[in-house]
């Protein structure tokens, strides 16, 4: 697996190029904004018309992940579907995908501003949840510690390109987004540069994970 190891209030994490993070010692794997039936709720709500793959690939990138790390516990921090409805509107194959990657396995859906009601395909459902010394939330709150989250899809620009990247500093990590058509927020935006210390890290996903000063 192909990732960047690091360590968070005693816990040693990955952060997989995927844009997943894996917590070997608790066999879990968290992936943040999935956003699920996206292209749905785009049309559903008026808006251009998306193809209609994103859920198949989605789900398709994140069954590989769960291959290679073969995680017993599987953490969706929020914003897991589009809206609440797009989480009863995915095609009958998606269903069956994503209910094949949940058979046995604990898996814990945390709630997002996208998707606030629980989810409909079984699993458990908290607004936050504490494991081990991290606390895992969708949107991260300040002045937090040892806090992992996700909502803001950062992305950092280095050398000229720009790719989904994990925010880090010795109190708190927030995710990129997993989902296929979920765009991002740049690391240089005001809501991150106050959120993350002045010494915090991005680390860029992609085929060779790199860690490189947060761009401001």
């Amino acid at each position: 697996m192909n990732g960047f190891d690091f360590t968070l209030a005693g816990a040693r994490l990955t952060a997989l190029g995927s844009g997943a993070l894996w917590w070997p010692e608790q066999q879990a794997l968290c992936v943040s904004d999935l956003h699920l039936g996206k292209s749905e709720r785009h049309a559903r709500r008026g808006g251009s018309a998306l193809p209609p793959y994103e859920t198949q690939d989605t789900l398709s990138r994140l069954a590989a992940v769960l291959d290679g790390t073969n995680a017993k516990t599987v953490l969706s921090l929020g914003d897991s579907f589009d809206d609440d409805d797009a989480s009863h509107a995915l095609p009958k194959a998606e269903q069956n995908l994503l209910a094949s990657l949940m058979q046995g396995r604990r898996w814990i859906w945390v709630e997002g501003n996208h998707d606030p009601s629980p989810a409909v395909f079984g699993g458990e459902h908290a607004a936050e949840l504490k494991l081990g010394p991290l606390v895992f939330r969708h949107i991260a709150v300040p002045q937090a510690a040892a806090e992992v989250s996700g909502h803001y899809h950062p992305k950092a620009r280095v050398r000229g390109t720009s790719r989904p990247a994990f925010l880090l500093d010795q109190h708190r990590l927030i995710l990129p987004a997993f989902g296929t058509y979920t765009g991002g927020l740049r690391s240089t935006d005001p809501v991150l540069t106050e959120l993350m210390e002045p010494n915090a890290l991005a680390l860029l996903t992609g085929p060779r994970p790199t860690a490189v000063p947060m761009p401001r």
